[in-house]
C-alpha cells in the first residue's frame, strides 16, 4: 500500500436515544476539529450493528468505532479504549440476523470483503447512564463530563492517526 491509510471514523449510536448518542457527537465534534486529512473519512452517524455494519466499513485499512458502552459500576463519562482483538472470544453465532461486530468482521473478510486488521480497529466507549429513554439531549451527568470526555478522545485518536 501506498500513502496514507483510509481510514473511516465510525460514530455509533441512536440520536434519539439519551448517551446513546455519545458517538454519534462525538464524531461530528472530531471532524470539526480534525477538519480536512488525507484518506481519512468519516460516517457520522451509525446506528446498524451486525452484517450491516459491512456496507460501512469495507474498503477501509483503519477503523476508529466511537461508541457508548453501560458496566456494572462503571461511570458516566469515563471511557475505554481497545482494538478488535479484545473482540475475539465473543465469536460465535447463534443467530445469523444478529451476529456481533467479531463475527461480521469474520464473515466479511471470508466473503472477500476488503476490511482492516482487528489490530487496526480501534474502539473508544463511553460509559453512559441512560441509553434506553427517548430523548434527543444526553444526561446532565454525561453532559457534564463530555467536554473533557470530547478532549481527551481527539487526543487519542490523533495518536492513533
Amino acid at each position: 500500500m501506498t500513502g496514507a491509510p483510509r481510514t473511516l471514523v465510525l460514530g455509533m449510536g441512536n440520536p434519539i436515544l439519551s448517551d446513546d448518542a455519545v458517538g454519534i457527537r462525538l464524531a461530528r465534534d472530531l471532524k470539526a476539529r480534525l477538519g480536512e486529512l488525507p484518506n481519512l473519512f468519516f460516517c457520522e452517524e451509525c446506528s446498524v450493528g451486525g452484517l450491516n455494519l459491512l456496507d460501512h466499513i469495507s474498503g477501509y485499512d483503519r477503523l476508529v468505532v466511537l461508541d457508548s458502552i453501560q458496566t456494572r459500576g462503571g461511570e458516566p463519562g469515563a471511557w475505554y479504549y481497545f482494538d478488535a482483538t479484545r473482540l475475539r472470544d465473543s465469536q460465535n453465532v447463534n443467530n445469523i440476523h444478529d451476529v456481533n461486530f467479531s463475527t461480521a468482521l469474520e464473515l466479511g473478510r471470508r466473503l472477500g470483503h476488503h476490511l482492516p486488521d482487528d489490530s487496526d480497529i480501534h474502539i473508544f466507549a463511553v460509559e453512559v447512564e441512560d441509553n434506553v429513554t427517548f430523548s434527543e439531549t444526553m444526561t446532565d451527568v454525561l453532559e457534564a463530563r463530555y467536554p473533557e470526555c470530547l478532549e481527551e478522545i481527539l487526543q487519542a485518536v490523533r495518536e492513533t492517526l
